[in-house]
């Protein structure tokens, strides 16, 4: 039974989120239905690197399951984009796994890109890619929210309060904040993250931008500890999964 390694791409804002529901459209029942047509009907189980919620998009997840029977991995690949027609979800690359190879255990970094756009205009040609903010925000002010926030934390005051993770504690690697244009990119880096953790530290870092908050109240949300006393929740539609990295070979 050959175990196939899946790189996927999808607009979130077509699904409810990344785990198959009974009557919802989801990336994983999606992608579960294209490839039982290739196992003889047969359910073959998709595990992910992470679970991403409704809205949230995909350039670089990370998936894999195994086939009763033997393809190539272009002949998957192509199989697979095939009867996902016309949902926007893309497999764009595949291949040919070690049957020890999992997505999610193996993963030991995953990358994400929060995009706002800061402009009084509303976005057209962005719409549902980007959190649209009506002022400026102070990206230096940002960067120096985001500084503090780097590094190993008890993250409790930076997840959803439904969050099943064991742990609070996180160490996040890298928390970035420039401009691209008329919009503000934030993207973080972390071996794993929490429950809304970026999205609550974007909403956290938009305050700083916006001259509500400073690295001090940072810190002090930081040791509060409870949800309450972090920023808001930054909405779905800005965050995009970019990639995952795993152990050389």
């Amino acid at each position: 039974m050959p175990r196939y390694r899946l790189t996927v791409e999808y607009d979130g804002s077509a699904f409810q989120g990344w785990q198959a529901q009974d009557g919802a459209p989801t990336v994983q029942g999606t992608i579960e239905a294209a490839a039982a047509r290739l196992n003889g009907g047969v359910r073959a189980v998709l595990h992910a690197a992470g679970r991403t919620d409704a809205g949230v998009h995909a350039t670089g997840q990370v998936a894999h399951f195994d086939l009763e029977k033997d393809y190539s991995a272009l002949a998957v690949r192509d199989a697979l984009n095939f009867h996902m027609k016309p949902m926007p979800v893309a497999i764009t690359e595949v291949s040919i796994a070690p049957p020890e190879f999992h997505a999610r255990f193996q993963a030991i970094g995953r990358h994400y890109r929060y995009r706002i756009l800061a402009r009084r205009p509303p976005p057209a040609y962005t719409v549902g890619r980007v959190w649209h903010v009506t002022r400026a925000l102070d990206i230096e002010a940002m960067r120096a929210g985001a500084a503090v926030l780097l590094g190993t934390h008890d993250f409790t005051s930076f997840r959803a309060t439904e969050c099943q993770a064991k742990s609070p504690v996180k160490t996040l690697d890298r928390l970035e904040v420039f401009a691209a244009g008329e919009e503000i990119h934030v993207e973080a880096s972390a071996r794993s993250f929490l429950h809304h953790q970026v999205r609550i530290m974007v909403g956290t870092l938009r305050l700083a931008g916006e001259g509500k908050w400073t690295p001090a109240d940072i810190i002090a949300a930081l040791d509060a500890r409870k949800r309450a006393a972090a920023g808001p929740t930054a909405p779905a539609e800005g965050l995009t999964l970019t990639g995952v990295d795993y152990p050389a070979g």
